[in-house]
């Protein structure tokens, strides 16, 4: 366990943790995810927990753990605004180079981290994980799989798992995003829009043990749809373009 006041080394990656209302589960959480990091990532890190306005007992317990480990830093939301701008300021106060999302529920797993985190390279801007063997209930299995090829035809992609939050990013593709709520569905569009080169490898997934569920299929369908069509409308108008300087001051 880390217990100096500050991390020494500037870190090279930096895992950022939306946080809302888990008080059963954090401290678990952070304490397998830490203890990942420390053993296998072989790289300097630090930890972004980002309390989106918790009313429960969570943001003492992310208190009481960052006093214990000096490279978790604890940034808090208010109001509650939801798990895209978590994300967001996260991605802004992040000083790695690579950035990897992580779900605060325990069901994403720690250990998926490195694998992701060393596929980035110069050849690779985004590795985004995909739930092989998904521990859901079946209406959210099925959800999920209809969310996603509607989303795939209407962009012209192939994510296999939009709502995996196990993702990889270079920094400079998503530090600026201007947060919107469900934006966090779209990163890799986003990524994609820019240039950026994307793989996908698969990860663990587990079930839920404390805790609950902050989305319905409904609700999620809802957003998603019309979140999608402001994304597809945004593709279509976005031109890149390669800038040369031919003139030196």
């Amino acid at each position: 366990m880390n217990t100096a006041p500050s991390s020494p080394v500037a870190p090279e990656v930096s895992v950022v943790l939306p946080v809302y209302n888990e008080e059963a589960c954090i401290d678990s959480v952070l304490d397998e995810l830490l203890g990942v990091l420390d053993a296998r990532l072989g790289r300097a890190y630090e930890v972004l927990a980002v309390d989106d306005g918790s009313t429960d007992r969570t943001p003492a317990l992310l208190r009481g753990q960052a006093a214990r480990r000096g490279n978790l830093r604890v940034l808090r939301l208010t109001p509650n605004a939801g798990q895209s701008a978590a994300f967001c300021a996260g991605f802004r106060a992040a000083r790695g180079n690579i950035v990897v999302t992580l779900d605060a529920d325990g069901q994403n797993d720690p250990a998926d981290i490195p694998s992701v985190v060393a596929r980035i390279s110069p050849d690779v801007d985004c590795c985004c994980g995909y739930r092989a063997k998904r521990m859901d209930i079946a209406s959210k299995r099925w959800g999920s799989r209809l969310a996603n090829a509607v989303r795939n035809r209407a962009l012209g992609e192939e994510i296999i798992d939009t709502g995996c939050s196990v993702k990889a990013f270079k920094a400079v593709f998503v530090r600026t995003l201007q947060p919107w709520d469900g934006l966090h569905r779209f990163f890799t569009s986003f990524v994609a829009m820019q240039g950026g080169r994307i793989v996908q490898i698969p990860v663990n997934h587990r079930t839920r043990s404390a805790g609950t569920s902050k989305y319905t299929n409904w609700r999620r369908l809802q957003k998603t749809i019309r979140d999608l069509r402001g994304v597809v409308w945004l593709k279509s108008r976005t031109r890149r373009c390669t800038v040369t300087e031919v003139t030196r001051g």
